[in-house]
């Protein structure tokens, strides 16, 4: 009985809801329209599950801390062309190098997985089409530092 107490209160805490610092809703409109930027390229790192809800899971672009995502939340980085990290520290620490294009967006999926006690992370680049479909109707404020 106390295993499965202790296992129904590691279910609900996972499936909470973490809180963290939202943007301004025009800025979130501004965002969601997908502009580009000359000589720069924006990165959309976007969570859209609800697994792992009441963790927050950092986020880093090379190597510097730009915010904490939450379910259904996104980050936006504005990066000059080149090679870049990006990192999610969760139970684990993954990398993903990817390579920013001046005037293009790129599209990083957060996928959480359930880990041992605590949410892990996956990073994936993803396809504009795709990126763009889950950064506007599947997360909800905007996070942008």
């Amino acid at each position: 009985m106390k295993k499965l107490a202790g296992i129904l209160a590691l279910i609900g805490a996972l499936h909470g809801c973490a809180s963290v610092p939202m943007g301004e809703p025009a800025l979130d409109s501004e965002m969601k329209r997908f502009g580009t930027v000359p000589d720069m390229s924006r990165i959309y790192i976007y969570r859209n599950e609800n697994m792992g809800a009441a963790i927050k899971m950092t986020v880093m672009v090379d190597g510097r801390v730009i915010g904490a995502t939450a379910a259904n939340t996104y980050l936006v980085a504005e990066v000059p062309a080149g090679s870049h990290t990006i990192g999610s520290d969760a139970e684990n620490l993954t990398m993903l190098r990817i390579n920013a294009q001046p005037g293009k967006n790129l599209y990083v999926w957060q996928e959480v997985k359930m880990g041992f006690g605590y949410a892990r992370s996956q990073l994936h680049l993803v396809n504009d089409s795709e990126g763009r479909e889950r950064s506007e109707e599947h997360t909800s404020e905007l996070q942008s530092q």
